[in-house]
Parts: structure tokens; sequence; C-alpha cells
């Protein structure tokens, strides 16, 4: 049984104790996608490492409501390609002492780039990080099928890595079975189980309005969109026969 839980989007960190208590240390990469200040404070705020991904650097360089604050929010990385991100933006960075590096891998995007510096650190501190990943399903197409690609093979090497974006959280649940605990004041109503980058899956949940019995799932067949959290209930339970994504909505910050 996994437990996966979120507090890096609770409102109120002293609110709510979980039941399934761990230590989590969490890692930021930010991508070149839009998003508001207040999730970008509260992903920032919950996390220890953070990195952009390339143009990443210049979301958070002209981000609203911190531009005559940038002092206090410096990225312990900047990695990529380094074809996105504005050279003026790179020498201020620099010039406080951010690392930046120029990785010209034309056979890994900015975000992989990103992933194994962190891997990386984590084995020069014998420590694994939940990965917090600002961005990536929104935008371009292209760029949100490698997200969902990419983070469907991580859960292979990886405990915990979320999607973030100001409209949805999402993640991959590998074969098995799964307790999600709820933060209703983060998330919903609405809630999906999606079977991406599979034949099909047969699934089982709890704690749904909508729930599902050895019920097959595939895209030639039913896909569990638009379904909704049920007010009052604090986990879901899920069980699959193939990984597939969890989604579920994210309330305004």
């Amino acid at each position: 049984m996994s437990i996966w839980s979120t507090p890096f989007l609770r409102r109120n960190q002293a609110a709510k104790t979980s039941k399934f208590p761990q230590e989590s240390k969490y890692a930021l990469i930010i991508l070149n996608q839009p998003f508001s200040t207040p999730l970008f404070r509260q992903l920032w705020d919950a996390s220890e490492w953070r990195c952009c991904a390339d143009g990443g650097a210049n979301r958070l360089y002209d981000l609203e409501g911190i531009v005559d604050k940038r002092e206090c929010f410096l990225p312990n990385l900047i990695k990529g390609d380094l074809d996105s991100a504005r050279p003026a933006v790179l020498e201020y960075y620099g010039s406080k002492g951010v690392a930046v590096i120029h990785d010209r891998d034309q056979d890994s995007t900015d975000l992989m780039k990103c992933v194994a510096a962190l891997t990386e650190i984590e084995t020069r501190e014998n420590v694994q990080y939940d990965l917090i990943i600002l961005g990536g399903l929104s935008g371009r197409l292209d760029q949100t099928v490698h997200t969902l690609s990419y983070l469907h093979k991580l859960r292979k090497q990886r405990n915990r890595v979320f999607a973030v974006t100001d409209e949805s959280v999402g993640w991959v649940l590998d074969t098995g079975e799964h307790t999600i605990e709820i933060e209703h004041n983060a998330l919903g109503p609405t809630c999906g189980l999606l079977p991406v980058g599979i034949g099909g899956t047969i699934l089982s949940t709890r704690g749904l309005r909508w729930n599902l019995s050895n019920t097959p799932s595939s895209f030639d067949g039913m896909v569990s969109t638009s379904n909704h959290l049920v007010p009052g209930c604090d986990q879901v339970w899920v069980k699959t026969s193939k990984p597939l994504w969890w989604t579920a909505e994210l309330r305004p910050f």
C-alpha cells in the first residue's frame, strides 16, 4: 500500500496532522511555463532545494510581486541548454552566487537535466527528496506529453514526483493499492484517474462520488474524468492493475 499526501499544498501547515506521518524533504524544479505568485510562494516555502530549468529562470526573475525581493528567492541551480533563459537573467543570478550550468546534451530535456543534477546531490547527501515540478501540465501539447511520459518512467526511480500548475496537481500511481490523503482546502472538487501510456487497466476506488469496482479503463473505453472528491471524506483508495495518472483540481491560493 502506497500512501500519498500533499502537505506542500496545505494552506495552514498546523491545521492538520497526517494519519500517515512521514518525514519529507521537497525539491522544486521550476519550468518555463506561467504560474501565479501565490502558488509559487507556497511551493518555494515548502521546498529545501530549488532549481530553474532553463527558461524557468525568466519566469522566476519576472514574477509579479517579487521583483523588488529577488534576493530572497535565489534558486540553488539553473540548468539546461540555456537557449531560453535571457543573458541578463543568467548574469543576475550568477552574480548572486547561483550555480548556472550549460548542458548541451540534445538527448535530454531541461527537466531531465535538472533531475539528473538533483540525483547527484542526493547521492552525495544519501537522501532522496520528494520532487515537485512547477509546470509541465499546460502550454504546448508536446511538452505536456513529455511530462506525462517522463513522470511515468520516474516512478521506478523516485518515491514521489508531483506536477503542479495553478489548475491541478497530478502524479503517477504505480500498479497496486494507494491511499491518497485529501486536503479539501487545497484540492477539489474534481479529480480524475487517467490511463496514460498504458493499453488499459482494471480500477477499483473508494472515497469518490462515482466509485469503480474492477472496472476496465482505457483510452478506447472508459476514462474516469470529472469525478468528484466527497466532502468530509479525507481519504481516497485506489487499486489499479497498471500505472496511471491521478489528478485533482487545485483550489486558488
